[in-house]
């Protein structure tokens, strides 16, 4: 039965304004303040789920009014100390969305790690005490009579040269050995691997950045939430101990109008009461 049309008149009803046919931020949907927005661009399935997982954050947002500012407490929401319960919650979060496992970025992670040490074996058949963490003075002592010391920097690089009549060089990480055909194949090598490890860098960043977005309590709670209308029984099997005090607290009205909500989109039976 598709229960949307109710769901949103329900939401509605508590003074919330909801939007189905905006961006909602480049996100899925997107809760502030007293309005919902869900993304045009999701496919049906996915609207009840991202309206159920706003309104998790629309419900956090009144048990915790600076919500958005500290990212919430799990002891709050769940009135136990996180570490009791945060392995579930992400246990959940994994399953709710595959992206939090960050799986991309650990094997473009892993691809560079590989061409790191495929650089550092050709420059160490040439220089065998060559250490990643120390300086490469020969290296070092080359480099500077060379235009190939801006791509240290940038993987691509327009050089501009001349006062009256200006001339433009194009250089790039992957055409080094056109642009400079007498440089040894262990410096090459070297260029390489620091752009490799600039890259390595930046994806780390983005993982880092990513988890620490995933493991919010406001993230955590708003998936769990999301995750038992997606499967019950699933959600409950992977945070039985989350689960048990959800339930405990849902039912003696701690998340107030979610219950309703849960009832709606057919996670529950009982509907407390709705709001005229």
């Amino acid at each position: 039965m598709d229960n949307k049309k109710e769901i949103i008149k329900y939401v509605k009803s508590l003074g919330l304004h909801v939007n189905t046919g905006t961006k909602a931020r480049g996100h899925q949907g997107f809760f502030i303040r007293n309005r919902i927005d869900i993304s045009k661009s999701i496919p049906e399935h996915r609207i009840i789920p991202t309206l159920i997982h706003e309104f998790a954050h629309y419900i956090h947002s009144k048990i915790e009014p600076d919500m958005n500012r500290t990212g919430g407490n799990l002891d709050i929401l769940f009135g136990v100390k996180e570490e009791e319960i945060i392995d579930e919650l992400i246990k959940v979060t994994n399953f709710v969305d595959k992206n939090s496992l960050c799986l991309k970025l650990y094997e473009h992670k892993d691809r560079i790690k590989n061409k790191i040490k495929e650089y550092e074996t050709i420059i160490k058949s040439e220089y065998p005490d060559f250490m990643r963490s120390k300086p490469f003075k020969k290296f070092d002592k080359y480099i500077k009579r060379s235009d190939a010391k801006y791509l240290l920097k940038y993987d691509r690089v327009r050089i501009i040269t001349g006062f009256w009549i200006k001339k433009q060089r194009l250089l790039s990480i992957s055409s080094i050995e056109e642009d400079f055909p007498d440089m040894p194949k262990s410096f090459v090598a070297y260029i390489r691997l620091k752009s490799a490890q600039k890259k390595q860098g930046r994806v780390a960043a983005r993982i880092s950045k990513l988890n620490k977005y995933y493991t919010k309590p406001n993230e955590l709670f708003a998936r769990f939430v999301e995750g038992l209308y997606i499967d019950k029984d699933w959600t409950c099997a992977l945070a039985p101990n989350a689960s048990k005090l959800f339930f405990e607290r849902l039912r003696y009205g701690y998340y107030q109008e979610l219950e309703n909500v849960l009832a709606l989109a057919g996670v529950i039976n009982n509907v407390i009461s709705f709001a005229q």
